[in-house]
């Protein structure tokens, strides 16, 4: 979850503002003029080593503006968002974060802007309250999430398993930049704002967004989910070769996001209970802690053992593609908001394996709300999975049938 700089937004005239979306894993909303994209008015803040990067992604012409961001003791050097430090660094990301105030205000005064949008600059507010400009927070944490862990009505955190209820507490108390804690600043955010937005639609989570509004005394936009335009590109012939020996909708396909690493224990249990299924199976993960490859963290005999059927890789795989596959009929995934859009406009059978945050409450979303997917058991104490709870979930996949006539149903609301 990469945070971002506030984006500054024109809009001349009666102009209204009908869609948002975002992209990449930081909220860079776009802006519809009635009807039609001004991209000519959406100005980002981007950290300078971020810029050329951005730019070789984005296909429109968009005026990137570049903020220093200064450097905090404690971070290496260079860094400027959360993709490019460990969890445990992030704190001190949003302490240098906060140190662009004084640039971001200064271009706040030039541009004169009608509206900026920001996630975690929960000072940015006040500032463009000063200057006469409306501020929208744009959440890139799902609006049931917000809903669960953040609303002033809400005292207790129950309904959680009690591994997760200690995790979410103590992540959310703990200091987040500048003395102040993640509950801190969302809660200034969305108190402060004039308009919450969420990347989602009123079909998946609108009495959440509606409840979030009421309870801030705040409009909500809902921008629509990320869903992923059709690739235009095939996969490459090493994918390809790999996943057409396998009979259509037969492939279970794991990946966690660039971000997640297992404790090697729960790597091992994790491939053993895909084993234990007796399909063929894809693992795209990162190594474990203590491993420097995926390989040398493989249980005794298991390569031996599931030759040709179980493909293990240690990089980046083109989730996209893979899932639109023919063979793949099954995601593990660990409910990141990006792999799940990408999963529910694919025609996989989803099994859901919550980590951290907000996967937790989005996992419990697609699984008790909308019914289209199957969450893998843990102990409620230590948070721990065994073999068999993985061979269990994705096993229910195969029987559960209700799950296909509600995953077409949400699949064509998109």
């Amino acid at each position: 979850m990469a945070y971002s700089l506030p984006q500054v937004v024109h809009l001349h005239g009666n102009a209204m503002i009908q869609i948002l979306c975002s992209s990449q894993k930081a909220a860079t909303p776009w802006i519809v003029e009635n009807g039609i994209f001004q991209l000519k008015d959406l100005h980002p803040f981007m950290p300078l080593n971020s810029i050329s990067k951005l730019q070789k992604i984005y296909l429109y012409s968009i005026t990137f503006i570049p903020i220093t961001v200064p450097h905090v003791k404690g971070l290496p050097l260079g860094s400027e968002t959360t993709n490019d430090v460990p969890f445990p660094l992030h704190p001190l990301i949003m302490t240098a974060m906060d140190l662009t105030k004084p640039d971001i205000e200064a271009y706040l005064r030039e541009l004169k802007p009608n509206f900026v949008f920001y996630d975690f600059t929960c000072w940015l507010p006040a500032l463009t309250r000063r200057l006469g400009i409306k501020s929208v927070v744009y959440c890139i944490i799902s609006s049931g999430t917000i809903g669960y862990l953040l609303s002033p009505a809400r005292k207790t955190l129950e309904k959680l398993r009690t591994h997760e209820a200690q995790a979410l507490a103590a992540v959310t108390t703990m200091d987040y930049g500048s003395g102040l804690s993640f509950v801190e600043r969302q809660l200034m955010s969305l108190s402060d704002c004039d308009i919450i937005g969420f990347k989602t639609c009123r079909e998946i989570e609108g009495p959440y967004g509606e409840y979030i509004g009421s309870q801030f005394g705040k409009p909500v936009i809902f921008a629509g989910p990320v869903v992923p335009n059709p690739p235009k590109i095939a996969l490459e012939k090493q994918w390809e070769k790999l996943l057409s020996k396998f009979q259509p909708k037969t492939m279970i396909f794991c990946a966690f996001g660039s971000e997640c690493v297992l404790k090697k224990d729960q790597f091992q249990e994790l491939v053993l209970g895909l084993e234990l299924t007796g399909l063929p199976f894809l693992v795209a993960l990162k190594p474990p802690m203590g491993a420097k490859t995926i390989e040398s963290a493989l249980p005794e005999g298991f390569q031996e053992r599931l030759k040709g059927r179980g493909i293990l890789h240690g990089g980046w795989v083109p989730q996209q593609l893979i899932l639109r596959h023919r063979s793949v009929g099954y995601f593990v995934t660990h409910c990141g908001l990006g792999s799940l859009a990408e999963a529910m406009v694919s025609d996989c059978q989803l099994v859901l394996l919550p980590h951290v945050g907000d996967q937790i409450i989005n996992a419990r979303l697609m699984a008790k709300d909308l019914k289209i997917g199957v969450e893998v058991e843990k102990g409620d104490e230590d948070g721990v999975f065994t073999k068999h709870d993985v061979c269990k979930a994705d096993l229910k996949t195969l029987t559960w049938m209700i799950l296909l006539s509600n995953y077409t149903h949400w699949c064509d609301d998109f």
